[in-house]
């Protein structure tokens, strides 16, 4: 079957399980290559695992009706798949990536590998396409740096450098504000708003309503497993809503095309 480039995800009535345990139950979702969008629930609602099944580390239980697609594929080659994917995980991808400088933990994405292994071939043009993405998220200053001497705000922009610097259809982000201090939520999505203008797609999971970009356009609620909402966000962040999902009273606004909850 070849790719269908207009596709990123198509998922019908799909249920995935961790060991014994169903998380995801009955899920139809439908995600466009390019697109912008958030997936919002609370702690343990499912978010990671659908992440996972985007990525096929996770595949739906086979039932009559279920249909799950990426990139127009019901089967891939995981290494295959990375390549049209990038992934910012809420974690280092191993505990050596903290002894690994910025630049060669951007260049380890070529090879979605935890560092630069001795047997692997950095080419030029690698190395350039790091130096660029560097640039790009503004951090240059990092090619230099040990992983572990950096601040939680500069670690996860070389990790999203380490996402992209193989040109991904698709940047996939879990919980990015995670860690991370005021200033550096802010450096962070000034980063995020900056690949969304320049024609990006991103899927951002989060459980805060203000890692929600203004680029973004389309929200899916996840309540125990389950789709709650999805639409427009215009329509989908509403304070009712946001009470029922998150099961705590809510007062929300917006300012500068964020929204804020208290």
């Amino acid at each position: 079957m070849t790719s269908d480039r207009g596709s990123f995800v198509d998922l019908e009535h799909a249920s995935v399980a961790r060991g014994e345990k169903i998380v995801l139950h009955d899920i139809s979702l439908r995600v466009s290559s390019g697109e912008h969008i958030a997936i919002l629930g609370p702690n343990g609602c499912g978010k990671s695992t659908l992440i996972k099944t985007m990525t096929c580390e996770c595949y739906p239980i086979a039932r009559e009706g279920m249909r799950a697609r990426i990139f127009g594929r019901e089967r891939w080659d995981v290494f295959e798949l990375r390549k049209r994917l990038g992934v910012v995980a809420a974690e280092l991808p191993s505990e050596r990536t903290l002894h690994t400088r910025g630049r060669d933990a951007v260049i380890s994405g070529f090879f979605a590998s935890s560092t630069i292994w001795p047997e692997m071939h950095v080419s030029k043009a690698m190395r350039q396409r790091a130096a660029a993405v560097l640039d790009q998220l503004e951090a240059a200053h990092l090619a230099e740096k040990p992983v572990g001497e950096m601040s939680a705000g500069e670690m996860r922009r070389v990790l999203i450098g380490r996402a992209l610097v193989h040109n991904p259809e698709m940047l996939l982000i879990d919980e990015p504000s995670n860690a991370l201090d005021l200033a550096a939520q802010s450096e962070l999505r000034q980063t995020l708003r900056r690949l969304a203008q320049h024609g990006v797609g991103i899927v951002l999971i989060t459980h805060h309503l203000a890692d929600i970009l203004p680029e973004i356009d389309r929200v899916v609620m996840l309540r125990e497993g389950r789709i709650f909402a999805d639409g427009p966000k215009s329509e989908v962040l509403t304070e009712e809503r946001l009470q029922q999902l998150f099961g705590v009273p809510v007062t929300m606004a917006r300012r500068d095309g964020f929204y804020h909850v208290w």
